[in-house]
């Protein structure tokens, strides 16, 4: 994951653990190559650069490269140990961080930026936002996917007094919640709030999607997924926004 405001050794020490959870399965990042391959068209219109920040071990990145045929994919993590992964799925993985200096690229030299399941990890969102805007061109595209602290059985969990899925409060422990996973979320965004911030940080919403999550009990994965046509419902949120 890559991060936005220097951390205590501790939770930089949690994310270079390789048994932390790093994406939220594959249908979301089916869903989200697909968004960007559209917003791109074809490479033979002329190759583009992609940059996927915090892209991890690089899976969601390889799951994407299909879609992106011909067009510039890069990895880039502040993670020495997830980069040295990424290397053995993508062709070209930096090491960057969205602060301390800011990513290794010029201003407008991107033409995409994948910003996959990194948002509810940082401190400082819209300092993120900002350094994106920053390596994105006028009019370059920005593929954001996060949980939805509003996903349906969020509503439910809440009414019942239960922690929200996706939400901690420990980075050692679930406490109050389903599920036996620790991933370090810090922050967790509704449809309406991450419209909101996006567009507060020179981005134009073109569009926003449902996922499903791989997480969500096998009984109850077709609600899950007929969630999707209502993304404020949905398990994850996919957003796509151009650079305005």
């Amino acid at each position: 994951m890559t991060t936005t405001t220097p951390v205590s050794n501790g939770l930089r020490d949690f994310y270079e653990d390789p048994a932390v959870p790093v994406a939220s399965g594959t249908p979301r990042s089916l869903r989200q190559a697909r968004m960007l391959a559209a917003a791109l068209g074809p490479a033979t219109a002329g190759a583009k650069t992609v940059l996927d920040i915090g892209c991890g071990d690089g899976t969601a990145a390889a799951t994407a490269a299909p879609f992106l045929a011909g067009h510039r994919l890069v990895g880039v993590d502040w993670s020495q140990d997830a980069l040295r992964r990424a290397h053995a799925r993508l062709p070209y993985a930096v090491r960057g961080e969205l602060t301390d200096g800011g990513l290794p690229f010029a201003s407008g030299t991107a033409d995409a930026v994948l910003f996959s399941e990194v948002i509810e990890h940082l401190v400082d969102p819209d300092g993120a936002l900002d350094e994106i805007r920053r390596v994105l061109r006028p009019g370059g595209h920005l593929m954001l996917s996060t949980p939805n602290l509003a996903a349906w059985y969020n509503r439910a969990l809440l009414l019942a007094g239960v922690q929200p899925v996706f939400s901690e409060v420990s980075l050692r422990a679930i406490h109050g919640r389903p599920g036996t996973e620790v991933v370090g979320h810090l922050r967790l965004c509704t449809a309406r709030a991450l419209r909101e911030l996006v567009t507060a940080s020179g981005f134009e919403v073109v569009r926003l999607r449902g996922a499903p999550f791989h997480g969500v009990p096998r009984p109850l994965r077709p609600l899950d997924r007929l969630a999707c046509a209502v993304p404020s419902a949905a398990s994850l949120l996919l957003l796509h926004a151009r650079r305005t």
